[in-house]
């Protein structure tokens, strides 16, 4: 922070946000610790659930430009996030003096792109249930919070936010649920999925 002033470290509870859509920003938020999603208001004021981030991902105005630049989504948190602020000149003047950091951040920046092609390719070429098995395994390895409700772990989502991950509409989705649920595999509330990923594995 000394050396790049624009740097400030925040901490914002569960359901906090980022920034919003609409917002005019001129930085970026590096993920320090925990997960939250990226959404975006349609002109029908539908909210639809595009992406989740977690510790690693950089997120916001990546555009080396002074003039802030008017974000497409919000950033939410999902539980407590811990995050780095910076400008983008000084992220960018960090990455130069600092190579270890800017290939960690390429790694990370690269591995998120592995996943968004991946869910691409799964989108077209998957049935929608082999795409929700995949989706909430993937949930699972990003939450991984031991559950209490007798199951392996709890992913804080809603259907509607499974079913934009999984580019499905929520009543096929919740359909899915409902016969893991009959079947044993999962149990979920209002807001939160609890899942047995073991089970959920061998269906794939």
């Amino acid at each position: 922070m000394r050396n790049y002033p624009s740097a400030r470290e925040i901490n914002i509870p569960n359901k906090a946000f980022l920034y919003h859509q609409g917002d005019r920003c001129s930085d970026l938020f590096w993920i320090k610790s925990g997960i939250g999603k990226l959404s975006h208001l349609t002109e029908k004021g539908i909210e639809i659930t595009l992406a989740l981030f977690e510790k690693g991902d950089v997120i916001g105005c990546l555009q080396n430009n002074s003039i802030p630049q008017e974000v497409e989504e919000t950033a939410q948190a999902l539980g407590e996030v811990n995050f780095y602020s910076i400008a983008c000149n000084d992220f960018k003047a960090m990455m130069a003096h600092q190579p270890e950091l800017a290939w960690y951040v390429f790694e990370n920046i690269y591995t998120r792109k592995q996943k968004v092609e991946r869910k691409l390719r799964t989108t077209l070429t998957q049935p929608v249930e082999m795409r929700v098995i995949a989706t909430l395994l993937e949930l699972a390895e990003m939450f991984g919070i031991g559950c209490t409700h007798g199951y392996a772990l709890e992913i804080h989502l809603t259907q509607q936010e499974v079913a934009d991950l999984v580019g499905a509409s929520r009543s096929v989705v919740s359909t899915i649920l409902n016969d893991f649920r009959n079947r044993g595999m999962l149990g979920y509330t209002r807001d939160q999925i609890c899942i047995n990923d073991a089970a959920l594995s061998a269906l794939r």
